[in-house]
């Protein structure tokens, strides 16, 4: 695809790490890094004048691509007792349905749709590894291939996070029909991420891997992977996502799933703890020490009703805490924020649950999501600042809602009253990936997609 190399960026209005700033000239070298920055400065011969307010794009620190084409499949009632659980029966479905031509062409989609949502970055938590009766391609890694040439593609940054995946509950129990094309031996699993590591470092994309849950992995094999695994990215786990998890895990150990996960692993900033809905107070407390990031998925934690995260207590105990799209029932960084602070507010209805008095929500819980996003992909630097990647947004500042807006008010609008019609540009690594709305691969993408979502009607 073009890549509209940009060498020298000029933004009449910027968020900075220290706030918004005027008339900001940023310059990027070759790779896309930003060596500098200087704001209050006259537009220079060679600048290219952005068409709106920039801010940084935000990382997507959870997804599983294929599903995204199950997207409102979902959603037809049963017997009155509808949970993750019953949802969880339409994805064994979808799966069995896909081959890797398939999955490429979701993930193409689905990360278009992302950039275009304003996500520069995204973690894929990969399970889905083999053919529908568990049988591995020739090529073991082939699912994996078809993600990171899905990312390259559509040029979106890319931490890929092999999942580890076994069993189907607690204490080893044995995989059901369903779960067939998910699973590896701790050998196998090894081996898949010494085929890839020299891949994504040849893409120029991040290796990590995941542990799909405690109830598909015994506190032995976990142990064994994280003693061998021969990659140093970030370490990502499903956890307390619903309350028959937390009921299950009792039973098996006497334990709660973050409480025993604390208890027994080396939880760290490598570590990305995806939903941890369910906590007590002392695992609140205890996961905001840890440095770890909780990473919240609320447009799926909604649709799947897992519950509501306790944010307002873990931000105010320091916590760490990111966005990702999960199952993809939505795809933009305006409506995961939007949902993360109207859980908030639904729980305990008031308003405003966030930010502290008199700060911005919309500038509290953004700042949030970038550091924490940033932190659970491996992105050592973040945000418009020298040395970090240049993954930027661009607002339209046609739209008379963010022209007539200042300050905090932008991201507050965006945010709040307007969502993901008002990106209208996205740059990733130093080069345009959506101009004007619009990827340069968009229909070619549209056409592979929409062949598949024929298939699984």
């Amino acid at each position: 695809m073009a890549t509209f190399p940009v060498n020298r960026l000029f933004a009449d209005h910027a968020l900075l790490p220290t706030g918004w700033a005027q008339n900001v000239a940023i310059a990027l070298d070759q790779t896309g890094e930003i060596v500098s920055i200087n704001a209050d400065q006259p537009i220079a011969d060679g600048d290219e004048r952005v068409a709106g307010p920039l801010v940084p794009a935000i990382a997507n620190l959870h997804s599983h691509a294929f599903q995204r084409a199950m997207a409102g499949l979902a959603e037809v009632a049963g017997s009155g007792d509808d949970s993750f659980w019953t949802w969880r029966e339409e994805m064994y479905r979808t799966v069995g349905l896909v081959n890797p031509d398939d999955v490429e062409a979701i993930a193409a989609k689905l990360y278009m749709e992302m950039l275009k949502g304003g996500f520069g970055h995204v973690a894929e938590f990969h399970y889905l590894h083999h053919t529908a009766n568990g049988t591995p391609y020739s090529d073991p890694a082939e699912m994996s291939l078809r993600i990171l040439n899905a990312a390259k593609a559509t040029g979106i940054g890319l931490t890929h996070l092999p999942v580890f995946y076994a069993h189907a509950n607690f204490g080893g129990v044995a995989p059901n029909a369903g779960q067939r094309p998910f699973l590896h031996d701790p050998d196998q699993f090894l081996a898949l991420l010494e085929r890839l590591a020299p891949l994504c470092r040849d893409n120029g994309q991040t290796l990590g891997y995941a542990i799909h849950s405690l109830r598909a992995a015994t506190p032995e094999e976990m142990r064994t992977i994280l003693e061998r695994a021969p990659v140093a990215g970030p370490i990502h786990i499903h956890v307390a996502e619903q309350t028959k998890e937390v009921e299950d895990s009792l039973a098996w150990s006497g334990r709660r799933p973050v409480q025993w996960l604390l208890d027994e692993m080396p939880v760290d900033e490598r570590w990305c703890l995806i939903h941890a809905t369910h906590l007590t107070d002392d695992e609140r407390q205890r996961l905001a020490r840890s440095g770890a990031v909780a990473g919240l998925c609320p447009a799926t934690e909604a649709n799947l009703g897992d519950g509501i995260f306790p944010a307002v207590d873990y931000m105010a105990e320091g916590g760490r805490l990111g966005i990702g799209t999960d199952s993809h029932v939505a795809t933009s960084v305006a409506e995961e924020l939007r949902l993360l602070e109207y859980g908030q507010r639904l729980r305990d209805r008031r308003r405003n649950r966030l930010a502290g008095p008199g700060a911005s929500v919309g500038h509290t819980i953004f700042e949030a999501a970038l550091k924490g996003g940033d932190q659970a992909v491996g992105q050592k630097t973040s945000g418009i600042s020298v040395g970090a990647r240049a993954d930027f947004v661009v607002l339209d500042g046609a739209n008379p809602y963010i022209a007539a807006a200042s300050g905090n008010q932008i991201l507050d609008r965006w945010l709040f009253a307007l969502g993901g019609e008002t990106v209208r540009d996205v740059m990733v690594a130093g080069q345009w990936k959506i101009r004007n709305g619009r990827h340069d691969r968009e229909e070619d993408i549209d056409r592979a997609f929409a062949r598949v979502l024929m298939k699984l009607k």
